[in-house]
C-alpha cells in the first residue's frame, strides 16, 4: 500500500465514523408546534468534526468546505438545518468515495505519512508488536521533524525529547495533542533500545493513533 492509499484509508474511515455519529444524534420535538431540534452540543460536536475533515480533504478554499461552513454558521439546531448540513457532508463523502478529490495538500500529507505507518499497522495486526513499535516510532519522528522544518524550527541532530520541547516552546502543539506528545519520547526510546517487555500493544497503537491525528491536523 503506497503513502496516498494509506492516507485515503484514514480519511475514509473518518467519513464513515461521522456518518454513523450523525445517526446517533438526539432529536427533540417541540410539543407546541411539532418542530424538531437536534440536542444542543451534540450536533455542534458532529459538525465541528465534519468541518475539520472536509477542510483537510478538499481544502478550505473548495466549495464543499465553504458551503458547509456557511451552513454551520447559520445553523441554530433546527431539524431541517442540521439535516441540510448532513446533506452537504454526504455530498462530500460521495465525492471522496468516488475519487473526485483534487487537493495538493492531500498528496503532501501522503508523503509525510510514509510507508512506515502502513507497515506498522500491518505488523501489529499480525502480532508482531516489536516490529510495529520500531516502525511506528520512526514514522512519528519523521512527522515531527518534517513539521518542525516546515515551521523553520531547527531540530537537526536533536533527540526526540528535544524535538518535542522545541515544538512546545514554539507553541506549535497545544492542548490534548501536547499532553499526548509528552508520552511519545518514552515509547520511542524503549523501542529504539529494544526494551520490548516494557512496550505493550496499546503503546504502539497510541503512537500510530497520534501520528494519524497529527497529520490530519498539522498537514491539512
Amino acid at each position: 500500500m503506497n503513502r496516498d492509499s494509506r492516507m485515503n484509508e484514514v480519511f475514509s474511515r473518518r467519513f464513515v465514523e461521522l456518518q454513523e455519529r450523525f445517526l446517533d444524534l438526539t432529536i427533540t420535538v417541540d410539543s407546541d408546534d411539532g418542530s424538531d431540534y437536534y440536542e444542543y452540543g451534540q450536533w455542534q460536536g458532529w459538525a465541528t468534526s465534519v468541518e475539520s475533515l472536509i477542510g483537510a480533504v478538499f481544502g478550505e478554499s473548495g466549495p464543499h468546505y465553504t458551503h458547509f461552513t456557511s451552513g454551520y454558521y447559520d445553523c441554530k439546531g433546527r431539524g431541517y438545518e442540521v439535516r441540510g448540513l448532513n446533506h452537504l457532508f454526504e455530498s462530500a463523502k460521495s465525492d471522496f468515495d468516488g475519487g473526485y478529490v483534487f487537493n495538493v495538500e492531500l498528496q503532501v500529507s501522503g508523503e509525510v505519512f510514509g510507508d512506515f505507518v502502513a507497515l506498522s499497522r500491518q505488523s501489529l495486526s499480525e502480532g508482531h508488536k516489536d516490529v510495529a513499535a520500531v516502525l511506528a516510532c520512526a514514522a512519528l519522528e519523521d512527522a515531527l521533524k518534517r513539521y518542525a522544518a516546515l515551521n523553520k524550527v531547527d531540530v537537526s541532530q536533536k533527540t526526540m525529547a528535544d524535538i518535542v520541547n522545541a515544538l512546545k516552546s514554539a507553541r506549535l502543539v497545544s492542548g490534548a495533542q501536547k499532553s499526548l506528545l509528552d508520552a511519545m519520547p518514552r515509547i520511542r526510546n524503549m523501542a529504539m533500545h529494544g526494551e520490548w517487555a516494557k512496550i505493550s500493544e496499546p503503546d504502539v497503537a497510541s503512537v500510530l493513533g497520534f501520528v494519524e491525528q497529527f497529520l490530519l491536523t498539522k498537514f491539512s
